[in-house]
């Protein structure tokens, strides 16, 4: 990595790194990026490497050690998954580039990408060092700005790579500019550190703790200069001590800014350039846009010959009688079901394609709203029947009550108990819950039973069976996937 004196080389052992993680704190400037990067290069040869870079920093690893660049502005949230996928499964060093999306959206598609690395099939569970930097804007310490769903997923993520990825061969290695704001638990989890210069007191004390040195010498810490830190960590050294690293074969795209000549003409040409009069015309009309053609009409200008795409005139049929148009949302929604890639996108971008596949069956109205629409998609995830009777009222109303995600798993358990039927397996709840990881699944079963809705029983052989006492229905035992 570097030396911490005349002839003495500092060294990572990549092995043991692999089973302890690594923690990275500096702030802006201090050289992270540049310590990451010389990690990266001087183990790209032995072990798998897969970096989350939020400012598009690492890109320039492709062009010298063959990694991949995914941007994630290009693909979708289902696609992202498939890649992750496949990156374990063919060992594949990547560079997930996250520059082009919001903050937000950052958080959302890096939450994706892990989780789908963690729930990777066990015969894929190859080592590989993850690389995040800035970390403190996938794992917060506090809320922000963010939606609580993105920053809950990101930081569950985060949380799941730290804690729980060592065993599935995932060695997290985080990078981030101050420790305050990065969540405790995330940072906890590191075995080695490298802590570079930082200013602010609370940053300083928590670096000394993490490093074992008393609150009176964390001064140190101020006056590191840049590319300089203090490492500790089995594998790395088992006391403190001061790294300078060494040069890297690459660089990033943005560098520190430089001081650069300012323009030496003279002042009144400088003044003419700024106050030169300028085209005050108000710029042209826009050219009138061409009605554009509904999916009626592209279909049907599909369905015959015709050179010409217009608008079709308002239709004067009668609207679709109420049954029928029940009939058509029921059929259309079951569709939507029977796709395997559906369970896991987004609730609006399914709410789009409902829409689009109700106009292809000749329903340009459907009439619900996005609320509406996850309340009927998660109906038809539980196999209710069209026509509900009396008897689900009360269930709905409890329904109502669970936050929208959880609608769909509570009557698929709801359905199997009015019908005395085997409790659902953790993979099924799992999959209309629209997640891989059965851990999700247990916690979410855990809440409903703190919450007083479900009611578990398990037998000596394993066998769950789950009671719903408010509406006195019962599943018949079963083994779940997880005792199987």
């Amino acid at each position: 990595m570097g030396t911490s004196g005349p002839g003495q080389s500092v060294h990572f052992d990549v092995e043991e790194l692999l089973a302890t993680r690594l923690l990275v704190q500096g702030n802006s400037g201090s050289g992270k990026s540049h310590l990451l990067r010389r990690l990266l290069e001087g183990s790209a040869g032995v072990v798998q490497q897969v970096v989350i870079d939020p400012e598009g920093d690492f890109v320039t690893l492709a062009d010298r050690f063959g990694h991949v660049v995914i941007q994630a502005f290009d693909h979708s949230e289902a696609e992202i998954i498939r890649l992750a996928t496949r990156i374990r499964e063919h060992r594949v060093s990547v560079v997930l580039a996250l520059d082009e999306l919001e903050i937000e959206q950052q958080m959302r598609c890096a939450a994706t990408f892990l989780s789908a690395l963690f729930d990777a099939p066990r015969d894929h569970w190859y080592p590989a060092l993850v690389v995040v930097d800035e970390a403190q804007l996938f794992a917060p310490a506090v809320a922000g700005e963010v939606s609580d769903e993105a920053r809950r997923a990101s930081l569950g993520a985060m949380t799941n790579l730290m804690c729980r990825g060592r065993k599935r061969g995932l060695a997290g290695v985080i990078a981030t500019q101050r420790l305050a704001k990065l969540a405790k638990n995330v940072a906890a989890e590191a075995s080695n550190f490298m802590m570079g210069r930082t200013f602010l007191d609370i940053d300083m004390a928590r670096a000394a703790d993490l490093l074992g040195m008393e609150r009176r010498q964390a001064e140190q810490i101020r006056d590191l200069p840049r590319g300089q830190f203090l490492a500790l960590g089995p594998a790395v050294s088992r006391r403190p001590i001061s790294v300078t690293i060494g040069s890297v074969e690459t660089s990033a795209r943005s560098g520190s800014p430089k001081l650069m000549p300012l323009p030496s003409a003279p002042p009144e040409d400088l003044q003419g350039l700024l106050f030169a009069p300028g085209d005050d015309l108000p710029p042209p009309p826009p050219p009138p846009r061409a009605p554009v053609p509904t999916s009626d009409d592209l279909l049907r200008a599909i369905s015959k010959s015709g050179p010409v795409l217009t608008p079709a005139a308002p239709s004067n049929e009668p609207a679709m009688p109420d049954e029928e148009r029940d009939a058509v949302i029921n059929q259309v929604l079951r569709e939507m079901c029977e796709d395997p890639e559906a369970t896991y996108r987004q609730p609006a971008v399914l709410f789009q394609d409902f829409g689009v596949r109700c106009r292809m069956a000749r329903l340009p109205q459907h009439g619900l709203d996005l609320a509406a629409f996850r309340r009927r998609l998660a109906m038809a995830r539980a196999g209710l029947p069209d026509d509900l009777d009396e008897g689900w009222l009360d269930a709905m109303a409890i329904g109502a009550t669970l936050p929208e995600d959880m609608l769909a798993p509570f009557l698929l358990v709801a359905n199997a108990a009015r019908d005395g039927r085997e409790a659902p397996s953790d993979s099924l709840l799992a999959q209309v819950y629209g997640t891989h990881s059965q851990g999700r699944v247990r916690r979410l079963i855990a809440y409903m039973e703190e919450q007083g809705i479900f009611v578990l029983r398990t037998d000596l052989s394993g066998k769950r069976s789950i009671n719903i006492p408010r509406l006195g229905w019962t599943t018949a035992a079963t083994l779940p996937e997880a005792a199987e």
